[in-house]
C-alpha cells in the first residue's frame, strides 16, 4: 500500500509490484484467491481486518493498486464511512472504470491514491487521487514509474526513493526478478525510508507482484521476519 512500481515489458505486458506497509498489530492478509464480488470474479489478497484489498485484478483486463494518502499527508478524521480496500473491490468489479471513478461516492472516505492499469484494447496506466475533497485523475506515460505513500514519506523521503529507482533503471535489467529485488533491498540499512520499511509502529509486511506476460502470475510474499525483528 505504500511503495508501488510499474515496469512495462513490451506490447501489453508489464509488471507491477507493491510493498504493503501497515501497523505491526494489523491482522495478516490472506494470499491471493478468487473472490466473487458483485457477480464478478476478482483475484486479490484479502485484508482480513477491514475486508477488501490493496491490490487486485479482474478478468476484464484490469489491475488496481492502492496507496494510503493523496498528494500530502493528512490529519485522520475517524471514523470513516468505509474502508478504502472495499472501494478497490467495487472499482475492480465495475463494468467501466472511468465511469465508476467519476460517479464513486467518496464522501467521508480517507484520502488515497490508486494506480490503475488496463490492457483490454491497449495498455493504459493511470493515477487517481482522492484528497478528501476532490477527485484527480490523469493518465501516466507507459514507462517505469514509482509511487510512495504520502502518509509515511515526506517530499524529501520520496525524492530519495526516486533516486534509488533511477539508479535501479540505469543498471538496465527490467525483469520481474530484478524489480522484485529492488523492492526487497533498495535503501537497505535505512529503516526509516528504505523500500522495506521498518519503524517502531509500522513497516513492510508483504510484497505483492503482478506479472503479465505470456501467462499471468500473481506473487505474494509475506515478510513476517520484519515483524519479529521490530519487537526485539
Amino acid at each position: 500500500m505504500c511503495t508501488v512500481t510499474f515496469v512495462p515489458l513490451g506490447d501489453k505486458n508489464f509488471v507491477l509490484t507493491s510493498n504493503r506497509d501497515v501497523s505491526w498489530k494489523r491482522a495478516p492478509a490472506s494470499s491471493p484467491q478468487i473472490h466473487k464480488e458483485h457477480g464478478v470474479d476478482l483475484l486479490y489478497p484479502r485484508d482480513e481486518e477491514a475486508g477488501g484489498t490493496w491490490i487486485g485484478s479482474s478478468y476484464d483486463s484490469r489491475l488496481l493498486c492502492l496507496l494510503n494518502g493523496g498528494f500530502e499527508n493528512h490529519e485522520r478524521k475517524l471514523p470513516y464511512r468505509k474502508s478504502r480496500g472495499l472501494i478497490v473491490t467495487e472499482l475492480l468489479a465495475a463494468k467501466e472504470l472511468s465511469k465508476a471513478l467519476e460517479y464513486a461516492d467518496l464522501e467521508d472516505i480517507e484520502p488515497f491514491t490508486l494506480v490503475t492499469v488496463e490492457w483490454k484494447d491497449e495498455l493504459e496506466l493511470g493515477e487517481f487521487v482522492w484528497d478528501g475533497k476532490q477527485k484527480h485523475r490523469k493518465m501516466v506515460p507507459i514507462a517505469p514509474q514509482i509511487w510512495s505513500s504520502s502518509t509515511l514519506f515526506d517530499p524529501k523521503m520520496r525524492d530519495k526513493r526516486e533516486l534509488w529507482f533511477e539508479e535501479w533503471k540505469r543498471q538496465g535489467d527490467m525483469s520481474p526478478e530484478s524489480i522484485l529485488e529492488f523492492h526487497k533491498t533498495a535503501g537497505q540499512g535505512d529503516d526509516n525510508v528504505g523500500v522495506v520499511l521498518k519503524r517502531r509502529q509500522v513497516g513492510t509486511v508483504s510484497v505483492t507482484q503482478f506479472i503479465r506476460e505470456e501467462t499471468t502470475n500473481f506473487l505474494y510474499e509475506p515478510i513476517s521476519s520484519l515483524n519479529q525483528e521490530s519487537e526485539k
